[in-house]
């Protein structure tokens, strides 16, 4: 089985490392230390290994590592500061109880990241449509959906999105 060297930024810093032929970025991203990309379904069915890559919310598990060459990936530890200071995402997450189990909330993180990105002030609409294919067992919703209003009333998107995938 071959083996390729990839480079990119990973959560903000310059990154390398050798992978198989078809490994996955989730696989890569595990085996890198990052624990808050989950292995649900391995599938794309279940958003728990979402990921940005530029601007734009990816399963990594449906992505090949050696396609993240040159490019940005994001996730939920990147969205922490310097001095562990939790991204507003992650406060209105805690701050409205939708966290339950935690297994799903890393991925629902990146993807109400990557819908504020996109939509700074997003319609219930909005909101349902850019978690859709993010599935959570424990909360029912009501509490995701008001971590992700709360978030878009104290999140501010950055002004330039990066390139995507």
């Amino acid at each position: 089985m071959n083996r390729y060297r990839v480079r990119f930024v990973l959560n903000h810093q310059p990154t390398q490392m050798e992978v198989k032929d078809g490994q996955t970025l989730l696989r890569a991203l595990r085996e890198l230390g990052v624990t808050s990309v989950k292995r649900g379904c391995e599938e794309g069915e279940c958003g728990a290994c979402t990921v940005l890559i530029g601007s734009k919310a990816y399963k990594s598990c449906m992505i090949l590592a050696r396609e993240v060459e040159g490019k940005e990936v994001l996730t939920s530890e990147g969205l922490v500061t310097v001095g562990s200071k939790l991204h507003p995402i992650q406060k209105a997450f805690i701050e409205e109880g939708a966290i339950q189990c935690g297994f799903c909330t890393p991925g629902m993180i990146m993807a109400t990241y990557a819908l504020l990105m996109e939509h700074p002030h997003p319609s219930k609409e909005e909101i349902m449509d850019g978690l859709s294919g993010n599935l959570c067992r424990c909360t029912g919703y009501s509490s995701i959906f008001r971590a992700v209003e709360k978030a878009s009333k104290i999140f501010d998107a950055p002004q330039e999105k990066e390139g995507e995938a």
